[in-house]
């Protein structure tokens, strides 16, 4: 399988406790990190995708914006630039995608419920093949807000796996990196 790999909003801006609360998966950026080595030492395709937030609170603005060090860009890999959910609007992503031939994605990054999910979403609906590196994604408690009944906040961890499991079959196949990796 040549896939494309996606990465999306492992940002610098995403440190930021104090905004985002508390996070789930401290090893999600080292397991991205395990299947960005992989794509480079096979020389398969790999995009960047970072948020540039409207938002003048947010942290993914100025610094916040940088990718991550242990993700970080290569001169030759493209970063697209987003300021909504999806990878897909407001960038060039599905023409890179159609213009290589690409049919197959891993996609990981944070948030889950958010960014990741939306670009998974509409990689799906748009007919690309689409599998999620779950360990490879991470999202905050904040990421759910249930102001809407006053029940109970769900953790950092159970937001993670609601969010995958509305992915896993109808949109995406969701997995782990070393399954991946290993083909």
């Amino acid at each position: 399988m040549t896939a494309t790999l996606i990465l999306v909003d492992i940002q610098k801006g995403m440190d930021v406790s104090d905004y985002w609360g508390p996070r789930n998966n401290p090893d999600a950026e080292q397991r991205a990190a395990d299947l960005l080595h992989h794509w480079r030492a096979q020389n398969w395709p790999v995009i960047h995708v970072r948020h540039d937030s409207t938002n003048p609170k947010s942290p993914l603005q100025g610094p916040g914006i940088e990718i991550k060090d242990e993700v970080a860009p290569l001169p030759h890999e493209p970063v697209l630039t987003k300021s909504v959910n999806s990878g897909f609007i407001g960038t060039d992503l599905e023409a890179r995608l159609r213009n290589a031939d690409a049919t197959d994605l891993v996609i990981c990054g944070i948030t889950t419920p958010h960014c990741v999910s939306t670009t998974v979403r509409m990689a799906a609906n748009l007919g690309f093949t689409v599998q999620v590196a779950a360990d490879a994604c991470a999202t905050f408690a904040a990421a759910a807000n249930t102001s809407f009944d006053d029940g109970p906040s769900p953790t950092a961890e159970e937001v993670h796996r609601a969010a995958l499991s509305h992915l896993h079959t109808e949109f995406a196949t969701v997995t782990t990196s070393d399954k991946i990796i290993a083909g």
